[in-house]
């Protein structure tokens, strides 16, 4: 099961994080919570990882819809996103909100996640241009 949607960039870890956060302002989401993997893992375990930044990207009317429809889809939200640096590039990745769906089984959730979807896609293709 494939379970993201990814955009390379041709851009350093700090400029890629900083138009993630624009294009999904943009699109109607906020950053709820924001996990340094990279600074997690140095403390914890003494490891050294790329940068590694995992925000979890909510769009508050959309999460209304989801919740009206299944109050247990907490579990699966926010959206996350990661940015990863990866030889000089950045990718970025979102979670396909289908996964919602299709984890769940509720085919009342296919419109949120479809209009999740678009807006995810639309700030991903700003970061593209």
């Amino acid at each position: 099961m494939d379970y993201g949607i990814p955009v390379t960039l041709d851009l350093p870890f700090g400029d890629a994080v900083e138009r993630v956060r624009a294009a999904l302002a943009e699109q109607g989401f906020g950053i709820l919570t924001e996990i340094d993997v990279r600074a997690t893992m140095q403390a914890r375990l003494g490891e050294e990882i790329e940068d590694y930044l995992i925000l979890g990207a909510c769009n508050p009317p959309l999460a209304h819809r989801a919740l009206e429809v299944d109050r247990r889809i907490g579990l699966l939200l926010p959206c996350n996103v990661v940015v990863r640096a990866t030889g000089g590039r950045t990718v970025v990745e979102v979670m396909d909100p289908q996964v919602m769906v299709r984890v769940t089984e509720r085919p009342a959730l296919a419109p949120v996640a479809d209009e999740a979807a678009a807006r995810l896609r639309a700030a991903l293709d700003a970061l593209a241009d």
